[in-house]
């Protein structure tokens, strides 16, 4: 079938009826209770609704089943965990939608549930105007001088709906045709998430700041997602320190999403802009993939990692502008796929393609990307892929031609790969002020009409922000609605400087404490403060500010109105440590994983060397301490710590392995390997010893100890499956 063929298919599959939703006005008027089953077209009582507490966690506040329904929310508020709660607390699912056809749910507002909305079976679902902000996001353990294993995500099983334990503000599961339009789903973790969805228009919607996606597609195909703005959902970020993205997304499309039309999205900011993966029965068999979808127009810029990712498919991608980028676009083992009329632009690699077949890079333009276009080919390929064993995996039959590299350190640096066109590419010594993508004349009809799409990206203040204006903290992406003091160097700097980030205003000092001087009393927002901590409070200080100018909203909604003083602060607490530790190495390779005898007797010999640190705090993959190797090797460390009056807990991330004794009383027993995670324990004021031993098998390290205020148990992300 030829490519033009391919786009006419979907674009009949993007004409579903929506007719559907034609129906009568609601008929009836309730104050709904936990558990009312909607079954005919309802409105809600204006108010707010409160979930109770003894809900179990998998009730749905309302369910609507049947045919013909509409909901009506306007003036009402659903709300489960209250806003003073920490997001992780939220739970159960406000309005379930089982089955039924020509669903509709308009206006209203629902926070504080582990989903805001889901729908099961639906055939022509509608979801309009409906405010689905902050609602369940897990606690993220990255810090500024590195990231956290822990906050990584792995989608890569959903057949058996995997993809629940991470929550969303929509959940779509088996639904077919319909519209998600004029929706906010922000402060989440996830916005939308379709698995085996078909046939929605999703418009003019906000799916931004989450800490997961944006959208999540899985075996979702013939959907149309256009004028949506999609930015800042990143889960891990440190400017100029660590740029993975921790595997967040603003537009996430995993195994065999068909057809599908991506128009006119702002999606800046994300983990990935774009990340199409297809899927692991295309790694096993080598069949299918996420293909024959169409990217037009949309700005995939300033991502940590990549704007556009999509590797072992086939798909369009015309006049979209990826600017800021470490990659503007990562594309291994792309086949039969066409790059036309974008705009890249100071990304540190334009295009990435390893293994590549058949692709087509024209007419775009490339402006200050320090390297325009690599393509390579690896000789050796990972011996548990599938992939490579079904299919011709060569670096070959490429199209480079009449692009523009404008201001590039390199152009093209292509290896192992042949045969290689790049005629009538045209090189400027200067980038362009603006980077315009356009449509090519030659493939105009590669773009679809799209009746009633504006055929613009929304525009918006924070899109345009460069990439250092993602800021991470404990909970997810800073979303500029509200003042804050965002740490500029490590926590254990001696004289750590901050910024005064959010809306413009003026600030003042109205409170501190353990703190020798400030830099400044009071000035305006975006200026930078230097913090001295008193000497006897190294370790625990804090420093209020007050903020005066426009409204704001805080990170958990709450509205405070322009010109009313509102107070903001950072502190500091680590009690202090001395940690005496010694370093092991095994070499038998018999011993994959120590049994406790095992370990008492590796202990019992020489340790390999010993070291004193003020912390626990390892992470890498190949290890920083260069007297350790990359596998095999363990620690055994101990230290006395005071802490002060009030409740406390120790936190231990581990991977692969670890145990905790506080006082001689083994408190964290998490000694089987495991990929990072949290365990705590609860420790007393006083002085107490306390020790820790560990082990790496292999592969990524994470071992870091810390000492909270009050009985923190937040387990973070929902883990890999």
């Amino acid at each position: 079938m030829s490519v033009t063929a391919r786009w006419r298919l979907a674009a009949l599959a993007l004409a579903a009826p929506f007719a559907a939703f034609a129906q009568a006005p609601p008929a009836v008027t309730i104050r709904p209770s936990v558990g009312a089953v909607i079954t005919r077209s309802t409105r809600i009582a204006p108010g707010n609704y409160r979930l109770p507490a003894g809900t179990a966690p998998d009730a749905a506040f309302l369910t609507v089943r049947g045919d013909g329904i509409t909901l009506d929310l306007t003036g009402v508020t659903f709300e489960g965990a209250p806003s003073s709660a920490d997001p992780d607390e939220a739970f159960g699912t406000a309005i379930r939608v089982d089955g039924g056809r020509a669903v509709t749910i308009t206006g209203g507002r629902i926070r504080g549930f582990r989903f805001g909305i889901a729908a099961r079976g639906t055939h022509h679902l509608r979801i309009a105007g409906t405010d689905l902000s902050y609602n369940w996001k897990p606690r993220l353990f990255s810090l500024i001088e590195h990231e956290s294993l822990a906050d990584w995500l792995s989608f890569h099983h959903n057949e058996k709906d995997e993809w629940l334990r991470f929550g969303a503000a929509i959940s779509l599961i088996d639904v077919d045709s319909g519209a998600v339009t004029g929706v906010t789903a922000e402060q989440g973790m996830n916005g939308l998430m379709m698995t085996r969805t078909n046939h929605l228009r999703i418009t003019g919607n906000s799916f931004s700041f989450n800490s997961g996606l944006g959208i999540g597609m899985y075996r979702a195909s013939d959907n149309l997602i256009a004028n949506n703005r999609i930015d800042y959902d990143v889960r891990g970020y440190s400017h100029g320190v660590y740029r993975r993205g921790q595997d967040s997304a603003g537009l996430l499309m995993f195994e065999q999403c068909l057809r599908n039309v991506v128009a006119y999205n702002s999606v800046t900011h994300g983990g990935d802009g774009l990340f199409i993966w297809a899927g692991q029965q295309t790694m096993d068999d080598g069949k299918g993939g996420v293909n024959d979808n169409t990217f037009v127009g949309n700005d995939f810029s300033f991502a940590p990692t990549n704007g556009m990712e999509a590797t072992f498919s086939r798909n369009t991608f015309i006049a979209n502008r990826i600017a800021g980028s470490d990659h503007g676009f990562w594309g291994g083992y792309s086949y039969e796929s066409l790059v036309a009329g974008n705009c890249f632009a100071n990304n540190r690699i334009g295009i990435a393609i390893e293994h590549g077949q058949q692709n087509g890079v024209v007419e775009n333009r490339f402006d200050g990307d320090t390297l325009a276009i690599r393509l390579w080919a690896d000789s050796i390929e990972p011996s548990d892929w599938g992939y490579p064993k079904h299919r011709d995996t060569k670096s070959r039959d490429w199209r480079i031609t009449r692009n523009v590299f404008a201001g590039n350190s390199r152009v093209i640096d292509a290896k192992n790969t042949a045969p290689l066109d790049t005629t009538a590419n045209a090189r400027e010594s200067v980038p362009s002020a603006a980077c315009v993508p356009h449509v090519p004349a030659e493939f105009a009809d590669r773009v679809p009409a799209l009746p009633g799409v504006k055929r613009a990206a929304p525009i918006s203040a924070d899109a345009r922000r460069p990439r250092s204006a993602i800021i991470m903290d404990e909970w997810g992406p800073f979303d500029w609605r509200s003042p804050k003091l965002a740490p500029l160097d490590s926590s254990h700097a001696a004289m750590p400087r901050f910024v005064v980030v959010g809306p413009a205003g003026t600030w003042r000092a109205v409170a501190r404490r353990g703190i020798a001087t400030l830099s400044a009393e009071g000035g305006v927002v975006g200026d930078t403060i230097t913090v001295t901590p008193a000497p006897e409070a190294t370790n625990d200080w804090e420093v209020t500010l007050e903020y005066t100018g426009a409204a704001t909203v805080s990170p958990r909604g709450v509205i405070t109105p322009a010109g009313v003083p509102q107070r903001f602060a950072f502190s500091r607490f680590e009690p202090r440590t001395d940690w005496r530790t010694r370093f092991f190495i095994w070499t038998d390779t018999t011993v994959k994983t120590p049994t406790p005898d095992q370990f008492t007797t590796l202990l019992a010999g020489t340790p390999r060397f010993e070291q004193r640190t003020s912390r626990l705090d390892f992470e890498w993959y190949r290890p920083l301490i260069t007297a350790l190797p990359v596998e095999r090797w363990a620690l055994d460390a101990t230290t006395t710590v005071n802490i002060p009056a009030g409740e406390h807990s120790l936190r231990v991330i581990s991977d692969d392995a670890a145990r905790v004794w506080i006082d001689g009383a083994l408190v964290i027993d998490h000694w089987q390997p495991h990929e990072s995670l949290a365990d705590y324990a609860p420790i007393a004021p006083g002085s107490h010893t306390v020790r820790v031993q560990y082990y790496n098998l292999d592969g990524w390290t994470e071992l870091r100890v810390d000492i909270l205020r009050g009985s923190a148990r937040s387990v973070g992300s929902a883990g890999p499956h």
